[in-house]
């Protein structure tokens, strides 16, 4: 059924066009002002040596290519970025590091986390770090925006997955406790693919088990997830209950964004005003913007404290966003809004980063996954940028070694 668009209509459209092309076409305008043309800029600095080097490794790992192959830097074996379609997919296809003794000589490690025994309705993100993994084949390690290539800049490896026990939370929180507290006290900075939300309390205390410093964290949620016991254990509705029991864990200090909906149960509220924890809604943080929001997270999670632990769900999202998660909630936010905090968040430097929540069979064309891919990178990436990657070791004071 055609509809009729009146005559004004398409004049004030006609208005508007022209007033954008005089706008842009103006005499004064510079397009060399424009963070498009300055990120142009910035690439044109960032050095190639790491991908020449990880050519050339692809070529004695892999063997050097057909005789018919004109680019002599394809092997015959796929090995490293290329193809991303192809290869064995570690986190962004970095490194696998076989002997987790190795991990301190990288900067930042990945740990997949495969647990879902603390999931209180839908199971399935035991394969969040697999399906993480997958798709991160799709990204390159360089940004645009930011004028950063993790490749040229840093050193990433995977570790591979915590060996967790189905069924038993406790053992496996021992395990992911072991494994968090292991890549902490190399110097690596952890980096957690979840598995559910109760992983959070067993990551917080493998950092907190090695430093005798004070630890913050900012959570980006729409759950609360600071009740005691849900149906009767630790759960994915109760971490920080007990990592703020943590004697260098406040609650004073737990900073919670996107908290709000129809998902939030009683039990958690009561617990946070108990505990005097700061909760920033959707609301809150439109109200102020971003940035403001990003300076109160901050300044309340850094209060009295030496570094800053990050916590994010995917179901901070609107869950139009992230079909992929167990519990998905509308109203959260936009994928852009959540991506500009944590920047702004992580920029001074943390000591451990946990993306949880992601659910593949409940996923829809990999996008949840992928958004948690996203997450991480958007997190070395900002520390890069800001030059606060591997501040976190300055308070790593009590090392483990097995």
């Amino acid at each position: 059924m055609s509809r009729n668009i009146p005559e004004r209509s398409h004049r004030r459209a006609g208005l508007v066009a022209r007033e954008a092309r005089e706008r842009f076409h103006h005499p004064d305008f510079d397009a060399r002002g424009t963070q498009g043309w300055k990120s142009i800029e910035a690439e044109g600095k960032l050095p190639e040596s790491g991908w020449r080097k990880e050519q050339q490794w692809a070529l004695d790992m892999g063997l050097p290519g057909s005789e018919s192959i004109v680019d002599k830097s394809i092997p015959t074996f796929a090995r490293g970025e290329l193809p991303h379609f192809a290869g064995i997919n570690t986190f962004l296809k970095a490194p696998y590091v076989e002997n987790v003794r190795d991990v301190g000589k990288y900067d930042a490690a990945v740990i997949g986390i495969p647990f879902d025994s603390g999931t209180t309705y839908r199971p399935g993100t035991r394969f969040g770090p697999q399906g993480i993994r997958r798709i991160s084949a799709l990204y390159t390690p360089y940004n645009y925006e930011l004028g950063v290539d993790l490749r040229e800049q840093m050193t990433l490896c995977d570790a591979g997955d915590v060996f967790t026990i189905p069924a038993n939370l406790e053992k496996s929180f021992d395990q992911i406790t072991k494994g968090v507290s292991h890549v902490a006290s190399s110097g690596a900075l952890p980096i957690m693919l979840g598995g559910d939300h109760s992983i959070g309390f067993p990551c917080v205390r493998g950092i907190a088990d090695v430093t005798s410093k004070r630890i913050g964290i900012i959570h980006f949620d729409r759950h609360i997830d600071i009740q005691e016991k849900d149906l009767d254990e630790r759960m994915h509705t109760t971490p920080w209950y007990w990592a703020t029991n943590l004697p260098n864990v406040s609650a004073t200090n737990l900073v919670q964004l996107g908290i709000g909906g129809w998902q939030v149960p009683r039990y958690g509220v009561a617990e946070a005003r108990k505990r005097g924890t700061n909760v920033l809604t959707i609301a809150d943080i439109e109200q102020m913007g971003l940035e403001k929001a990003a300076e109160i997270a901050l300044e309340l999670a850094w209060k009295d404290t030496d570094a800053v632990y990050i916590s994010f769900d995917v179901d901070s999202l609107d869950c139009g966003f992230v079909p992929g998660t167990g519990w998905p909630e509308p109203g959260g936010f936009l994928p852009r809004e959540a991506l500009k905090l944590l920047g702004l968040v992580t920029a001074p430097g943390i000591c451990g980063l946990e993306v949880v929540e992601v659910s593949p069979p409940y996923d829809t064309s990999d996008i949840t996954a992928l958004f948690g891919v996203r997450v991480v990178v958007e997190a070395l990436g900002s520390m890069v940028a800001h030059g606060n990657l591997g501040k976190h070791k300055s308070i790593i004071d009590k090392p483990v070694s097995f």
